[in-house]
């Protein structure tokens, strides 16, 4: 292990120098961006990914790159996992896990409410091929215990979940999960390894896309698995290489970058998303407010025991969302009315339920009313970014104002 991922340091050290060191020729002291497709081999290199282990020199980007590499030393170390596997996207990490620990005639459960491709993906492509997928609201642990089947395989939860942030307690799922034979991945992407590290409370994997809060400044798409060594080599070799959702050595290095940052912008993300959640709290053209640093959020308890940092994510309601999108989308002059999440500067996008709930979210009755207990008619999802958190309060008194 190199003593720059020695797992002693704080988090702030390992954000900065976990899988770096200065170049040998150069001695540059920043990490190198390697471009090339291709490395000079030695004449007994194979041609097969089959022959592929820790030791084997680079000899192809798809198999494995330096600066990726460096990007996946920094990502486990923040993790607390043996190893990461860095991917194109968020989705192609969350699409190789599933075809590498799923296959026809398994079952998973999947948290009913996810990220909306991943849910799309568990909806259609997932059954097509033989696999059976049960949906079921992950907050609820006789529910989980009930889905459990003979050649239930896997567990997928999201915590906190996306939208809603709904929370899953995953020391609780992943006791259940291995009681059962099966596994626990959690998508971890709004809690990032600052608040919550999942492999610590049992899980089997993690994945993130490390498009949100890891890169942080919005000009980067990325994701990652990160877990057991020995698995994730054999995922990389049987799913990741093969279907060729790499990550470009470019956004790596833009992500590293953003890394190095990652433990001060989440305490920065923390601070300004509970000033304004306390200020829309307040306010009397908001109808409710969810965040998990607040004492209203209906999952409080267990978000204090299991996030050591509560984010920059947060939710609001009004009586009259789409009127109020229009409103919010012409008159804010800070916060931009945009999707996506975690970046430096704050983005706000409204979900009304009713779109949601037919397009990504196929739910029993049962289902609906859960997601709805959270998210009502509609939700603005809400990201905060590092602005100064008056500047951010009184942007959206000003667009609130206009409704």
């Amino acid at each position: 292990m190199s003593t720059s991922a020695d797992p002693s340091r704080g988090i702030e050290t390992l954000a900065i120098h976990a899988g770096e060191k200065p170049d040998p020729t150069t001695r540059a002291s920043a990490p190198n961006l390697v471009m090339s497709t291709t490395f000079v081999a030695d004449p007994s290199a194979g041609f097969s990914v089959e022959g592929l282990d820790e030791d084997t020199p680079f000899i192809y980007t798809r198999w494995a790159n330096p600066t990726v590499d460096q990007l996946e030393q920094k990502l486990a170390a923040l993790e607390g996992a043996e190893r990461a596997i860095a991917f194109a996207s968020g989705m192609a990490a969350v699409s190789s896990l599933l075809l590498y620990t799923l296959k026809a005639g398994d079952h998973a459960i999947v948290s009913d409410i996810t990220y909306a491709a991943t849910a799309e993906l568990t909806n259609e492509l997932l059954p097509s091929l033989g696999i059976e997928i049960t949906k079921v609201n992950l907050s609820d642990l006789a529910a989980v215990q009930a889905a459990l089947r003979p050649n239930t395989r896997l567990i997928y939860a999201e915590s906190p979940a996306n939208p809603i942030i709904r929370l899953t307690d995953l020391a609780a799922v992943a006791r259940i999960a291995h009681e059962a034979g099966a596994k626990l991945a959690v998508d971890s992407t709004f809690a990032t390894p600052i608040a919550t590290r999942p492999l610590s409370l049992g899980a089997d994997y993690v994945v993130h896309s490390l498009s949100k809060y890891l890169c942080g400044h919005g000009d980067a798409i990325g994701g990652a698995i990160l877990g057991p060594a020995a698995e994730l080599a054999e995922l990389r070799k049987k799913v990741a290489i093969r279907t060729g959702g790499i990550l470009s050595p470019f956004n790596a290095w833009l992500i590293l970058r953003g890394l190095a940052t990652l433990p001060i912008r989440m305490r920065a993300h923390e601070e300004g998303a509970l000033a304004v959640a306390r200020f829309l709290e307040s306010h009397p053209k908001i109808r409710r407010v969810i965040y998990p640093g607040l004492p209203s959020h209906p999952q409080h308890e267990l978000a204090t025991r299991q996030m050591a940092n509560f984010s920059g994510m947060l939710t609001f309601q009004v009586d009259d969302g789409p009127k109020a999108a229009e409103a919010l989308a012409k008159h804010l002059q800070i916060i931009h009315y945009a999707v996506s999440l975690g970046h430096h500067r704050s983005l706000v996008f409204y979900l009304p339920s009713a779109d949601m709930l037919e397009t990504s979210f196929k739910l029993n009755p049962a289902q609906k009313a859960a997601y709805q207990s959270y998210a009502g008619e509609g939700i603005f999802r809400l990201s905060v970014g590092l602005e100064t958190p008056a500047d951010l309060t009184a942007d959206l008194d000003q667009a609130l104002l206009a409704i």
